[in-house]
């Protein structure tokens, strides 16, 4: 039941807390994980399963190798050095689990979206199954904003309660070093890239970067073709405005000051907003955005919400105060302390990073990923150059030989091919594809065996491209090749309809046969030999090596990160104990279910014969009643 109407009312209470921020920013959180767990579930499988591209399977036996370990061991310091649940799935089960852990993690997500709202339980779930996948996903998960997901997602895992999936928790307001955190964060994703552009190419200073931008960048959008033709002038006014975005205004940030933060946060999102548009950069700019939304506290959101809403949290806010159980809130100021401990400790090294001339970007210096060093596009390509698969039926390779081209997704192919719209979604085959281009394709195992997948007709690799010329023909490709092209966007006012010229350069990859590729696979380990296969089968069944899951290394250097979320797990179950008392032990007078209960009724209370501080008097009552009787 919502509340009455003030028509006494003189003007609209503004808002202090953070009770809306976290809301909103909790939904944020969860669409991003949506995207990034449906990435995984329609693309993993031929990227990264049993029979895909870059196969777990292999790349897990090729760890055990690293750490020493047998077949099917696991130990605690492999386990702490690349934190993954496919420690501990059998080879043959490799899709199942990419399956279980895509489709759990799209759930959750989807119902902390609806809900807007989660405990610790959820938020760790989604951020321990994305662990999972982004440790195993090798080339396919080597960029920054999955770092940039994974210390997102861990800073909310404490930003919640401990068990209730109440959106106005009065037990748990928002924590202030998470509000900290998140604009430290936005803080360090905007100074890095900013460093490495003045520290980079030669362009960023001169101001002609954006001259290339548009047409060199990895996946272009419908976009970005009338962008590249602004006048060079207005390309160095975007250079600059660059700059100041990414150099001076993260400076507001810190400022404690909430015009100014809000300001800042303005800036910040707003520049995210003009990327998206220009280009498919993945969910990267979408998360981004995320941090800056604790610019703002719920003065500033509240007209996005009803007056309901607003009534109710103005109450909450209050009642946060009164109503707070005292253990339980000194154990919430502990962990907050020790959170903040951990981030000043991993901040060290990313500091440093930040100032020194050899500036890393997109670097995670613990393998839990907690806290990482960010920037992009510290040079810029000033060709574009793709990479053209063709294929062809003959036996006999001769110069009246034809040969049909594969088309990718978004990868400019075709020149008369309009770019694609797919931001906040992303195609990992065609990201790489762009690095390729200008790369040797022997350095880039993946690429070999995606030419042997294609050969081969696997039917979930061919799901990643648009057009294969052979889906539809009684016989597989026989040979496969690469031609190398540069590519241009057509002038300005070209009657012409294509979007792209395009110069044949060279080959890229000279034609080969899936029978020529047999003993590089084999040695690569990406086909099995069935005599060795049988051989490892026998001696996994030899009771003598059965799996070891914990062996203790004392050297491994994330003992002293384990040990310290040991502590706050511990902290975690005594809140949850707490938590729990709170809602179902009879002897402490259900005092948090008589706050849901009194929100729930509020509305029930006449707001307008009574003043705002006789209505919460009245409000917490009851609650100061029960709470005297259960001490």
């Amino acid at each position: 039941m919502a509340p009455p109407e003030n028509k006494s009312e003189g003007k609209e209470r503004e808002l202090r807390g953070f009770w809306l921020t976290r809301i909103v920013f909790l939904r944020s959180l969860a669409f991003i994980y949506c995207v990034a767990f449906a990435v995984s579930l329609f693309q993993n499988q031929a990227l990264l399963g049993e029979d895909g591209i870059l196969p777990i399977p292999v790349f897990m036996n090729r760890l055990r190798s690293h750490f020493k370990l047998q077949p099917g061991e696991t130990k605690i310091s492999s386990f702490l050095s690349v934190p993954t649940l496919f420690w501990y799935v059998p080879e043959h089960h490799t899709d199942t689990a990419l399956n279980i852990i895509s489709n759990t993690g799209l759930v959750i997500s989807i119902g902390v979206f609806l809900q807007g709202s989660a405990n610790m339980f959820i938020m760790g779930t989604l951020w321990i199954l994305y662990h999972s996948i982004v440790n195993v996903g090798q080339r396919w998960y080597a960029f920054g904003w999955e770092s940039q997901l994974l210390e997102t997602g861990f800073l909310a895992i404490w930003l919640v309660p401990v068990f209730s999936i109440q959106q106005l928790p009065v037990n748990t307001p928002t924590s202030r070093v998470c509000i900290y955190g998140y604009r430290w964060l936005i803080f360090r994703i905007m100074i890095g890239a900013g460093l490495i552009k003045i520290r980079g190419d030669k362009c960023w200073h001169d101001l002609t970067c954006m001259n290339y931008h548009y047409e060199t960048q990895p996946i272009p959008n419908p976009l970005s073709w009338f962008l590249h033709h602004a006048p060079p002038e207005w390309h160095k006014v975007e250079t600059m405005g660059n700059h100041i975005v990414e150099l001076l205004f993260p400076w507001l940030l810190l400022v404690p000051h909430r015009k100014v933060t809000a300001l800042a946060g303005c800036v910040q999102i707003l520049f995210q907003v003009v990327i998206i548009v220009s280009g498919n950069f993945s969910f990267l700019n979408w998360l981004t955005m995320l941090p800056a939304i604790f610019c703002f506290d719920d003065g500033y959101l509240q007209r996005f919400f009803s007056k309901t809403t607003q009534y109710y949290v103005s109450i909450a806010d209050k009642l946060s105060v009164k109503f707070q159980n005292k253990p339980a809130r000194y154990q919430r100021a502990v962990l907050n302390g020790m959170i903040g401990m951990l981030l000043v400790f991993l901040s060290i090294p990313v500091v440093q990073n930040l100032l020194s001339s050899r500036q890393q970007m997109n670097t995670s210096f613990d393998s839990f990923r907690l806290v990482n060093t960010y920037g992009a596009f510290g040079s810029i390509t000033k060709e574009r150059t793709e990479v053209i698969l063709e294929g062809t039926t003959d036996e006999v390779i001769t110069s009246s030989t034809t040969w049909q081209e594969y088309e990718f997704k978004c990868k400019p192919g075709s020149v008369h091919r309009r770019p694609c719209l797919i931001s906040p979604y992303h195609y990992r085959l065609d990201w790489l594809m762009w690095f390729a281009a200008f790369q040797q394709y022997h350095h880039n195992p993946w690429f070999i065996n995606f030419v042997a997948k294609l050969l081969e007709g696997n039917s979930e690799v061919r799901k990643l491209i648009e057009h294969d010329p052979f889906t539809n023909s009684t016989r597989l490709p026989t040979y496969i090749r690469a031609q190398h092209y540069r590519y241009q966007y057509t002038p300005l006012a070209s009657e012409n309809s294509a979007v792209w010229t395009r110069k044949y350069l060279k080959p890229y990859m000279p034609h080969v046969s899936l029978q020529q590729l047999k003993d590089w696979r084999e040695s690569n380990g990406f086909i099995k030999d069935p005599v060795k296969e049988e051989t490892v089968t026998k001696e996994e069944e030899n009771p003598k090596r059965r799996v070891k899951y914990f062996n203790f290394d004392r050297e491994n250097l994330s003992y002293p990160i384990i040990g310290l979320l040991a502590v706050l797990g511990l902290l975690v179950l005594r809140l949850f104990r707490r938590e729990m008392d709170m809602y179902y032990d009879s002897s402490m007078g259900n005092v948090d279910k008589e706050i849901q209960d009194i929100l729930s009724r509020a509305s029930e209370l006449n707001v307008d014969n009574v003043s705002e501080k006789t209505t919460v008097e009245d409000l917490t009552k009851d609650c100061l009643e029960g709470k005297e009787k259960a001490e």
